[in-house]
């Protein structure tokens, strides 16, 4: 059964460090498992901090721009070559872990088959992993337009600031129908010690059902690229057991 985590949140709030440190501590807990890292965000930072220029996405498959790496094979019928053509398109980051790119994504209310056929086809391919990443744009809504899929445990990534409490309180609004009976809660990045009265007080004013809280790593400055952090992983593993995750 595959396990599902979203990680969601404005850019700039940590969300891919805290992706791949998520990415770490499955691979450290279950060695022999596979992963997918499924990166929904129109930046497509996630990629480039592994040092891949991804090109090909599920965008271009819909639009007919991906160049694919070998030639089409013959006598495929439509749902086919969607399944192929998702194949295609995965990068190996590692021995058990993979990435894909969405980029763009098509409307609901687009009554072309190609909704359906890529939604079935995205489907099929998240359920042969043991454990998918969803890297989000912004909020649940954007990668619900693309697949159909229930999220065992969204993460919604914040900072310790009135802007961004009042965001994330905007994103759990936005998210809760496409999560619902799951777990939804937040985590607050970058956290300064010597504000954590000011932090107490956006919590109870914005009610929001904290998971657990990230330290600022000013190491990540020299690391911008790569987005790797101990403190951000060691941070993550202490708050993991709160989690609706394998422990």
């Amino acid at each position: 059964m595959t396990v599902k985590l979203a990680v969601t949140g404005k850019g700039g709030s940590g969300k891919t460090t805290i992706v791949k440190a998520f990415m770490h501590i499955f691979e450290e807990m279950y060695p022999e498992k596979s992963i997918l890292l499924f990166d929904n965000d129109l930046t497509s930072e996630l990629a480039h901090s592994f040092g891949l220029d991804i090109r090909n996405t599920i965008y271009g498959i819909r639009s007919g721009k991906h160049e694919y790496k070998t030639g089409i094979p013959e006598d495929m019928t439509k749902s086919e070559f969607i399944e192929w053509a998702l194949e295609d398109i995965i990068v190996s980051v590692s021995e058990n872990v993979d990435i894909i790119e969405s980029w763009f994504v098509g409307s609901k209310d687009c009554r072309c088959p190609i909704t359906k056929q890529i939604n079935d086809a995205v489907y099929k391919l998240i359920n042969r992993y043991d454990f998918v990443i969803f890297d989000c744009e912004f909020d649940l809504k954007y990668l619900n337009q693309l697949v159909d899929t229930e999220i065992d445990t969204t993460i919604i990534v914040a900072n310790p600031t009135e802007e961004s409490a009042h965001l994330a309180q905007r994103i759990k609004e936005f998210s809760a129908k496409h999560c619902a009976g799951n777990q939804l809660g937040v985590v607050i990045n970058k956290v300064d010690n010597s504000k954590l009265s000011m932090l107490s007080e956006l919590l109870r004013k914005y009610e929001l059902d904290i998971l657990g809280t990230i330290p600022y790593d000013s190491d990540l400055e020299n690391h911008c690229a790569d987005r790797e952090s101990e403190v951000v992983k060691n941070a993550v593993k202490s708050f993991y057991s709160r989690l609706n995750l394998p422990q």
